[in-house]
């Protein structure tokens, strides 16, 4: 199978095909331009070249729609950033987009670029706690937001306790002290020039800042630079599988960094449009008939939305435009993957990243799927699983998945946590990143997630990694969403406890709890079983849709 990238302008930074994984993964090499600026070097290359062709496709829950090409992307990102440019922002300025999934985030995105400023997406989801605690870490300058007034109330509140905000704007708002920013860009020159000298952000400059989803502690500023766009072709064209003139779908709020994954950087150098569906709650049929009216190609989802999507009847939705599904954020469980392909016939690609990173492990299309597993290597990432001793493992045993970096950083990869010099120390050190999460490697060389290292507990001496038994649970049609997690025995040390969302019409009963103890038995070890059966309306999740095994332990106390 020879895997082509037959769109001009992804060649000019991939010069050549791949047969297979191997020589993927041996061959791949990403050619980054000196001073690369997404804005200039892909935004604008992409309007002179094909100024006509579909960039960005939007609607919203309540039938509004917008459509823009490339042409359209490259005008109102010079207008936005010559208006963004009046407005005192300069090189090296954070701005903070609070912008849900309005089509002007990626307006402000790509003027932000222009200009050199950093840009640091966030959820409307933050309190004012979490708002003061983001403007005085990374000293924010600018907050832009919808026109919501409780956004508004909000980030006015915060301001009170954040001396570096000193500029409020949001979407076609009439507010004292608040800028009108869909004003100023209307008004702003379309012809934006390419900053020079000292003025001009070069490779090392700060693009881009994501808060991490704070599962086990505040929230750290992940530091990109301007070079981490070309890290996402590998996310976007060897394993979202995009196509040149198709329409990705990825779902997303666009705080939350899955949206830089899915959104807009690996989708745009492949030539790809990108649909943004711009909802409030999310409702499994609605989304459905937007994936299937509008003709969507290749699609991307966290797991929770397949979850969903499997307890749906499928056969009822025209999918025969969609080509290629994947999923990330959290590992697929293998009912979920086996249900969704009986449906529909499509095989769920999984991949696995971080915030920190682009697609470090994923099923490329050379691959046969795997149910459950996350893949093999991204090429340039020499990934590896080490004991507790620092040690190799062998295939089978569970270690700390890392990323070695003694032959030099892989595009995409993360700078280091913002302003703090210990958090990276403790995660990067002696050319070791520690990712935090723990796996195992088959005789194929394919990985498999176990847990997070935080959240996998021994029990009689047996470690015990969450994601099997929350799978064994899932396979039980009375589970729609669980989560493992380890509590005090006298006898054991530790054991496993299930906190379930049960499907629809299914009941909480004593009877049910032991049914689903018995199954987990079954399907796993019989000592990996959830001794205590916990049965709850909702999990407690991060803004990015993580289920919070934290706030689990802490409600258990």
């Amino acid at each position: 199978m020879t895997h082509k990238q037959p769109f001009s302008l992804l060649s000019r930074f991939v010069n050549r095909n791949f047969t297979s994984y191997e020589d993927f993964k041996e061959n791949y090499r990403v050619k980054i331009p000196e001073n690369f600026n997404f804005g200039f070097d892909v935004v604008d290359e992409l309007a002179a070249e094909a100024p006509g062709q579909a960039a960005l496709s939007w609607c919203n829950e309540s039938g509004d729609s917008a459509s823009f090409t490339f042409a359209d992307i490259k005008k109102y990102s010079d207008k936005a950033a010559s208006a963004l440019v009046k407005l005192g922002i300069k090189k090296g300025d954070p701005v903070m987009l609070m912008l849900k999934r309005r089509y002007e985030f990626w307006f402000l995105c790509v003027a932000l670029h222009k200009i050199g400023a950093v840009c640091i997406p966030a959820t409307h989801m933050l309190t004012v706690k979490d708002l003061v605690y983001r403007n005085n870490t990374a000293d924010i300058k600018m907050i832009i937001t919808t026109e919501e007034k409780e956004m508004m109330d909000m980030i006015d509140e915060s301001h009170r306790h954040s001396p570096s905000l000193t500029i409020r704007a949001a979407l076609k708002a009439d507010r004292p002290g608040w800028i009108n920013i869909s004003a100023a860009i209307e008004k702003g020159d379309e012809n934006f020039s390419r900053p020079t000298g000292s003025d001009a952000a070069d490779n090392s400059s700060f693009l881009l800042g994501y808060f991490t989803s704070g599962t086990t502690g505040m929230p750290k500023i992940v530091k990109h630079n301007y070079t981490y766009p070309l890290g996402h072709i590998i996310t976007a064209a060897f394993w979202q599988d995009v196509q040149p003139g198709g329409l990705h779908l990825t779902v997303a709020d666009t705080g939350w960094a899955k949206a830089a994954w899915g959104k807009i950087y690996g989708q745009w150098i492949c030539g790809c449009a990108v649909m943004v569906y711009d909802y409030d709650k999310f409702m499994p049929k609605s989304l459905l008939k937007i994936m299937a009216d509008k003709k969507i190609t290749s699609f991307c989802a966290p797991p929770t939305i397949y979850r969903f999507f499997i307890k749906e009847d499928l056969s009822v939705y025209d999918f025969s435009n969609l080509k290629h599904c994947s999923v990330a954020g959290e590992p697929l469980n293998p009912e979920v993957y086996n249900q969704f392909l009986k449906q529909t016939g499509l095989k769920i690609k999984e991949g696995f990243g971080q915030s920190e990173t682009v697609a470090v492990v994923a099923t490329f299309p050379w691959l046969e799927p795997k149910p459950g597993s996350m893949g093999k290597p991204s090429p340039g990432f020499d990934v590896d699983l080490i004991d507790d001793n620092g040690k190799p493992c062998a295939p089978g045993e569970e270690g700390h998945l890392i990323i070695r970096t003694g032959n030099g950083k892989p595009a995409g990869m993360f700078d280091e946590y913002y302003r703090a010099e210990e958090l990276t120390k403790k995660a990067w050190s002696g050319n070791i990143y520690r990712t935090g999460d723990m796996a195992y490697r088959d005789e194929d060389g394919f990985f498999w997630f176990v847990g997070r290292a935080d959240d996998c507990f021994k029990s009689s001496g047996y470690r015990i990694g969450p994601f099997e038994i929350e799978s064994a649970l899932l396979e039980h049609p009375a589970v729609l969403e669980c989560a493992i997690t380890a509590v005090p025995d006298p006898d054991r040390g530790l054991v496993a406890k299930a906190t379930v969302v049960l499907a629809k019409n299914y009941n909480a009963s004593p009877e049910l709890a032991k049914k689903l103890q018995e199954h987990v038995k079954k399907v796993t070890a019989p000592y990996k079983y959830p001794r205590i059966v916990e049965f709850v309306k909702e999990l407690p999740k991060t803004i990015s849709g993580k289920i919070k095994r934290m706030d689990i332990r802490k409600s258990e106390k």
